[in-house]
């Protein structure tokens, strides 16, 4: 450690053997984390609640929101090949910034990954109910949805994060190569979808572009509509990059794959955001689709291809376990450092013969179990996004901080011209913060002011220095 008090920062080092990772991760494989986490049910979903809110400016919302997330990738992608080593920003910012800004950072982590886990989770096991009524498999509504819906427990959900779990536990390239498979039929879905509704693409359908204009003005029902209020939405649905990050430990040549697989996701990802976004507007008009809880399947419908919409449902269902694998590797692995640090209990650290941390690995899928299990999500899933915001921050801050302490410093790659994109990653996750709304801040709040009680009253004392 240096430094001194809540600011001591972590000096970085190589583990001991018996803790060590396997590395077993090349840049292929990270593309597809990446891609895996970020196209989910963003582009599902999200693109419908958007457009309600902004039109066929929508696609202008996805420029804006990859703009600032593109900043923020660049930073990862600086912090990751500079310090590569588990743990993302909670990490880099005990690297940097110091121990009580890490632990603000990894509880807010926690948050995101959770819930982001969790809301998954649920929202696959809607797909799977739906799917084994098909069957005539028909699940009873208590088992299938949490207190806060209804029912008692919600086992599909519990299910599926223990499928994914088990998988993660069998060895780290054994789940990407499945993940990678599962994010190819992810795009083919996609592409598909592209490739019917494109044809159907009509000029009118973009008029008037900005019927709620370029801002973000609050709208009677108390949603913010507008370009830049549906921005606020849509970046949601492009994190995930950095899940890779935390993958750094097990990675084959980190210096050099780490950025490749942060910058190459979110490009990726963006192409794909645009061209759907553009079939989708153009093929029918926002006001059809803009409510729909799926929207790309309610457009096929609506072009008569009902068949192709089931296809799409079901094939995004199968697919939809990659956001889970990717969220619930970054929050495993995220535990496992913060137990390397004392922040948790030490034996939670151990890794196991396959290379894979599986005690805090199942940890992490019974915590999240529960979650997606019993509590009402509708009410707090935007919880996800302040955590994700905050820790895109620090990030950023962690690049400007050491380019001004410690400017030699080896930096594999670089964020061009830091000092503009850095200062334009933090405005941008502070706007959209305010763009959430007062109750998900508030909640945000509360839960760093219990985290901060669990540091002073536990997390401290027991902090490895």
């Amino acid at each position: 450690m240096s430094g001194a008090g809540l600011f001591r920062r972590k000096i970085i080092t190589e583990q001991p053997a018996e803790r060590r990772l396997a590395r077993t991760l090349s840049w292929p494989h990270l593309v597809a984390l990446g891609v895996g986490a970020i196209v989910g049910t963003g582009i599902l979903t999200l693109i419908g609640v958007a457009s309600d809110r902004a039109g066929p400016a929508v696609l202008l919302s996805f420029a804006v929101a990859g703009g600032i997330c593109a900043c923020a990738a660049l930073c990862y992608a600086e912090m990751a090949t500079a310090i590569p080593a588990s743990g993302s920003a909670y990490t880099y910012s005990y690297a940097v910034l110091g121990e009580i800004v890490a632990w603000v950072v990894g509880w807010s982590l926690i948050l995101e990954y959770s819930l982001v886990v969790a809301t998954v989770a649920v929202g696959w096991s809607g797909y799977a109910a739906r799917f084994l009524d098909w069957l005539g498999l028909s699940v009873p509504h208590a088992l299938a949805a949490g207190p806060g819906a209804g029912g008692v427990v919600n086992l599909p959900a519990v299910f599926i994060i223990a499928v994914v779990a088990g998988l993660l536990t069998l060895g780290t390239r054994e789940s990407a190569r499945i993940n990678t498979a599962l994010v190819a039929l992810k795009i083919v879905t996609l592409a598909l979808f592209v490739v019917v509704a494109l044809p159907h693409f009509q000029s009118a359908n973009l008029h008037p572009f900005a019927p709620f204009g370029y801002g973000a003005a609050t709208g009677p029902d108390g949603a913010k509509r507008g370009m830049m209020g549906a921005a606020a939405i849509i970046f949601f649905a492009f994190y995930g990059f950095d899940a890779i990050s935390t993958a750094a430990e097990e990675t084959k040549r980190p210096e050099r794959d780490l950025a490749i697989g942060i910058v190459g996701s979110m490009a990726a990802c963006t192409v794909i955001y645009m061209v759907v976004g553009a079939a989708a507007v153009g093929a029918v008009s926002y006001t059809r689709f803009g409510k729909s809880a799926e929207p790309l399947a309610l457009i096929l419908a609506e072009l008569g291809r009902g068949g192709v919409a089931t296809v799409v449902a079901l094939a995004a269902a199968i697919a939809l376990p990659t956001v889970l694998l990717a969220f619930l590797y970054g929050q495993s692995r995220i535990f496992l450092v913060m137990a390397r640090d004392g922040f948790l209990p030490p034996a939670l650290a151990a890794v196991s013969r396959r290379g894979t941390p599986a005690r805090i690995t199942w940890l992490t899928a019974v915590f999240v179990g529960i979650i997606a299990g019993l509590a009402p999500l509708d009410l707090i899933a935007s919880l996800a996004n302040a955590g994700t915001l905050c820790a895109f921050a620090a990030v950023a801050l962690c690049v400007l901080v050491l380019r001004r302490r410690e400017p030699a410093a080896r930096r594999p790659f670089r964020v061009p011209a830091a000092w503009v994109v850095a200062p334009l990653a933090i405005g941008g996750c502070l706007y959209l913060f305010t763009s959430l709304s007062g109750l998900t801040q508030r909640f945000f709040f509360a839960w760093n002011a219990l985290g901060l009680i669990v540091y002073f009253a536990y997390a401290r004392r027991r902090a490895i220095t």
